[in-house]
């Protein structure tokens, strides 16, 4: 747990109203966590009907929840009562939190903020659930900017547990203190960052996706090989695959997006190999064909490794080795986060744990591994690959609070 997640406040804060604006199946998963918490909870949505549809499905969806005994039929009950709609956002009550979850247009946001901010309290607290837009940028210009913070969901909701709460450059401490706290009470693990492409998990996890793909293209192993090593060091499913089930499209964009914003950064250049399977509608499970082609069970029919390669592999020369490879990437862009001041190293490897599934922290891992070891290898790396996307972070040199030594261990597998 991090320093953030562990903190224990003395009192449940009172629930007050919750708003959500964008009825999608984000903003209709947040407000089932707020009104399960206990929070009166209004729905507004630009197209007409789309709020009540979707507090119609959340009443069905909490009372199949009651069936199957997940929840109390009372509890069900309660929670749907205290769903509402609102036409539009000048009709919106006065809220503790009004949290927007609309299409990732920054001008669409914008416009969103700067009506919530002519008409809630000055003290409300404004949130976007983005997860690849500025919040700086979204506050800009707007009444108040110090209540405008970032509370970034993982899809679903009502199950993942993690929330990247994102401070802008002009959000308040307490705007950012008072949202962990609440998101806290809703069960949820808070870890805080800084509004930087990609916030902390959408960042630190482009090398998992990259490197793969980079090793099926130069032929070191086919796809099936590469996912079977990753997932003998525990990681729940192979980069490829976990690129099918989220859809190539929508996993190049999320790459792309940090990778002009951050200035065309080699480290997160998307590759040949992906824009590809996106050209050519290979997009993944959704179309039935994407790294690997799938049945009508959406089960993959050509992903067989090869067992004896992953044995060779694994543990050889870094260049080769898809566990040593994507950890060393892995490890330095997560120490590259904490050594810019974006979050904490513990906060760090909360999120990539409970956002992506990992099965321990990259900073964990590299204390395991040993930073030098870590350092050598991309400097290996570096040398065979020129053009930055290896370079180590100053922080693998570095004694960086909450990072702690490393222990020299070479990599699992």
């Amino acid at each position: 747990m991090s320093d953030h997640a562990s903190e224990q406040s003395g009192t449940t804060p009172a629930p007050g109203m919750v708003a959500v604006v964008g009825a999608g199946a984000m903003g209709s998963g947040i407000a089932q966590v707020a009104a399960q918490a206990g929070h009166e909870v209004v729905l507004v949505d630009a197209r007409d009907g789309a709020a009540q549809e979707a507090v119609e499905r959340l009443r069905s969806t909490l009372g199949r929840l009651a069936d199957k005994g997940r929840i109390g039929a009372d509890e069900a009950a309660a929670a749907g009562g205290r769903l509402g709609v609102a036409e539009d956002l000048r009709t919106l009550p006065s809220c503790r939190l009004v949290i927007e979850a609309v299409v990732e247009d920054l001008e669409v946001k914008r416009e969103i903020f700067a009506a919530l901010a002519a008409r809630q309290d000055a003290d409300t607290i404004l949130a976007s659930n983005t997860s690849s837009l500025s919040i700086t940028a979204i506050a800009e210009g707007i009444a108040h900017p110090d209540r405008i913070i970032g509370l970034h969901f993982f899809n679903p909701p009502p199950l993942m547990r993690l929330v990247e709460v994102v401070r802008g450059a002009r959000s308040g401490t307490d705007s950012v203190d008072d949202a962990c706290e609440l998101v806290r009470a809703w069960g949820k693990t808070p870890v805080r960052c800084a509004s930087t492409p990609g916030f902390i998990v959408n960042r630190v996890a482009r090398p998992f996706y990259g490197e793969a793909q980079r090793m099926v293209a130069e032929g070191i192993a086919d796809a099936a090989t590469i996912d079977a090593a990753l997932r003998g060091a525990g990681f729940r499913m192979g980069p490829l695959e976990l690129t099918d089930l989220i859809g190539q499209d929508v996993n190049l964009a999320v790459g792309t997006s940090v990778w002009e914003q951050t200035d065309h950064d080699a480290r997160y250049e998307p590759t040949a190999y992906q824009q590809d399977l996106v050209a050519r509608g290979a997009l993944g499970r959704k179309t039935g064909h994407g790294v690997y082609r799938y049945d009508e069970s959406d089960q993959a029919v050509d992903a067989s490794p090869d067992e004896a390669a992953v044995e060779r592999l694994v543990g050889g020369p870094v260049r080769t080795d898809p566990v040593a490879r994507t950890l060393a990437m892995l490890v330095n862009e997560a120490l590259a986060v904490v050594v810019r001041g974006e979050a904490t190293a513990e906060d760090v490897d909360t999120a990539m744990r409970l956002g992506a599934n990992y099965p321990r922290g990259p900073i964990e891992w590299g204390r395991e591994i040993g930073f030098d070891v870590i350092k050598a290898q991309l400097e290996e790396l570096a040398e065979i690959y020129p053009g930055g996307r290896y370079r180590p972070s100053k922080a693998l040199s570095q004694d960086l609070p909450g990072v702690g030594a490393s222990t020299g261990l070479r990599p699992p597998g």
